[in-house]
């Protein structure tokens, strides 16, 4: 197969993990296992890695606190959190710390790798030729997957920018929470979770909370929309 990606698995469960291998090798990917959080530590210092699916009870260091410490080393690589922990706080921790997605044990397969050719795919996608997408003060480089506000550099996980570029491409444009998911997570099912609204929670907090006119708004029962203001 064409696939090359290095991909590290970080989990203490032996079968899940012998499992979550094993598909990964018959898809092509070459995936290194980490049974505890230093051998983990230690696999992300020495590879450049594609993707990481991370658990969070792992032995010795928690996954917490290492997709913490993997995205302040690396902002882009894309993080999946795999973990039986499946509270709205439990996610909005791993948001905060950095992961781009979150999914709770028991968990379908085809999700996960359904989830996992969406992150490769998007980071395998080629600068958008200089494109600058600007709402209001806001501004979106997209070669360089940077944005600034009122001239403020604003940090931003792989998918919250997949986010808000869907959202500001359709400036004025209600977007519905499927559009979203087929778009963003390119999934044509909804698994039922809360995620989006989390993800916009922070996109809020980030783009709109420091300033003054708000960007990102809610039409209650359609969807989300960029715009310098909402819709009457």
């Amino acid at each position: 197969m064409e696939n090359t990606y290095r991909i590290l698995l970080a989990e203490d469960e032996p079968k899940l993990s012998q499992v979550i291998q094993d598909e990964l090798a018959r898809q092509g990917y070459q995936a290194d296992v980490a049974y505890d959080g230093l051998i983990a530590e230690k696999l992300f210092k020495q590879h450049n890695y594609a993707l990481v699916l991370l658990d969070i009870n792992l032995p010795y260091k928690n996954g917490l606190a290492l997709c913490k410490e993997f995205r302040e080393h690396n902002k882009n690589v894309p993080i999946i959190m795999l973990t039986a922990l499946g509270e709205l706080s439990d996610k909005i921790d791993a948001f905060n710390l950095g992961a781009d997605d979150y999914m709770v044990k028991p968990f379908h397969f085809d999700e996960l790798f359904a989830r996992i050719r969406v992150f490769l795919k998007r980071s395998d996608t080629a600068g958008d030729g200089g494109e600058k997408i600007v709402v209001a003060d806001m501004e979106i480089d997209m070669e360089n997957k940077m944005v600034t506000r009122g001239g403020k550099s604003i940090s931003l996980t792989a998918k919250e920018f997949a986010l808000l570029v869907l959202l500001s491409r359709n400036k004025g444009k209600v977007i519905s929470k499927h559009d979203i998911l087929e778009k963003v997570w390119e999934l044509s099912f909804d698994t039922g979770t809360n995620t989006i609204e989390v993800y916009i929670s922070f996109l809020r907090n980030k783009i709109d909370k420091p300033f003054d006119v708000k960007l990102i708004h809610t039409k209650p029962g359609f969807g989300y929309y960029v715009r310098e203001t909402a819709l009457s």
